[in-house]
């Protein structure tokens, strides 16, 4: 069957195993390193469509498993897709379902074929495989597609790690036969826990079932910090220099800088989100809690150095007031700093790849928040 793919990655600069690379898409293109503000339901929470866009996003996640369940695909495929829909216009990557089925613990039944489970929404027995999670993408019109598998969890045995990780090679080979034609990117997912045989064996496995770009999945499970920065310091770089490579699920600001200097190209999080909504504001010296009260008083703006709306128009003890209310704006105000402050980590890293002063930058940037630069192996 031929196929063209219509995601193409160029790779421009490399600074050490960090990369400096361009996707570009007939919706847009997207510098790497990337960082993609996730949209559970078709919205990034607190977002409006053109905020997002002006915070310099150029590509957002969307999740297949919530919009399969409401509002379902048929009412998405009236509006001719997601994209359409929710009123965005740049590239949309959707999770394959896979993480939030697994993530129901008790109220799902693993087998070959795929997993049975009680739907969140109604309590309705649902069932999604590979086939299932494919056309659902497809429904949806994704720029990127994620394949269907098994997210391991942690801590786990030698052999649980294997049996699952195998589950989700058979499960990759299902969802490339399944997603046939469809020129959206499809990427493959490592996963083996943390197990280096197991990894290597996951990697080699889908480099041969041939994907259009693959992702790390299974960190960001609860495993120590430790453990992750064990995986990246080998997984990255042996996967093809050609292709994207995507960390899921991760992180704080320092796992992304982390995951850079290791060859990652693209990142999603709902720390930044979630975190703004709880008043947690990221900042080049950490993170200020805005709602604590020695802020009620504060005129200056939450970050001088950030050229966000929020920062550019409003004050502490404005943001501490909205936060002390419940008031909408507050999360909204909140989102936009967050968002912009992990757009304009990504393009520092970027600009420092495409300079060679990765390492100067890295320095500088644990500086600011009075902490050691950790070690790469």
């Amino acid at each position: 069957m031929s196929r063209t793919c219509r995601m193409s990655f160029e790779l421009l600069a490399t600074d050490g195993k960090a990369r400096r690379g361009r996707l570009t898409f007939p919706r847009g293109t997207v510098e790497t390193p990337a960082f993609m503000p996730v949209g559970t339901y078709g919205t990034v929470k607190g977002m409006l469509p053109r905020d997002i866009e002006a915070i310099g996003a150029e590509i957002i996640l969307g999740n297949t498993f919530h919009l399969w369940l409401r509002p379902g695909t048929e009412v998405i495929k009236k509006h001719n897709g997601l994209h359409d829909f929710m009123q965005w216009k740049g590239p949309i990557l959707t999770d394959s379902g896979g993480f939030q089925v697994f993530s129901l613990g008790a109220m799902r039944k693993i087998k070959e074929e795929g997993v049975t489970f009680a739907s969140p929404v109604d309590g309705s027995k649902v069932f999604m495989g590979p086939e299932e999670s494919m056309q659902v993408q497809r429904d949806l019109g994704s720029d990127i597609v994620m394949i269907f598998d098994e997210c391991t969890p942690y801590p786990a045995e030698h052999d649980v790690a294997r049996t699952s990780m195998e589950l989700s090679l058979r499960w990759a080979q299902r969802s490339k036969n399944a997603h046939g034609d469809n020129t959206a990117a499809l990427f493959g997912i490592v996963q083996g826990g943390m197990y280096q045989d197991l990894r290597m064996r996951s990697l080699e496995a889908l480099v041969n079932i041939d994907f259009d770009g693959l992702a790390i999945g299974g960190l960001s499970v609860g495993e120590p910090k430790h453990e992750m920065i064990k995986v990246l310091d080998y997984l990255p770089a042996q996967m093809p220099a050609d292709k994207p490579r995507y960390l899921m699920g991760v992180g704080k600001p320092e796992d992304l800088v982390e995951g850079v200097r290791r060859g990652v190209d693209m990142f999603d999080c709902v720390m930044p989100t979630r975190n703004a909504r709880n008043g947690h504001l990221f900042v080049d010296t950490g993170v200020i809690k805005i709602r604590n009260a020695f802020h009620r008083h504060d005129d200056s703006p939450l970050d001088p150095t950030c050229d966000c709306y929020t920062c550019t128009n409003f004050s502490r003890a404005y943001l501490h007031h909205l936060d002390k209310c419940g008031e909408m704006l507050s999360s909204m105000l909140n989102t936009i700093h967050n968002l912009r402050h992990y757009q304009r980590l990504m393009a520092g890293l970027r600009e420092a790849i495409q300079q060679g002063k990765l390492a100067a930058f890295v320095d500088a940037f644990y500086a600011k928040r009075g902490l050691p630069v950790p070690p790469l192996d």
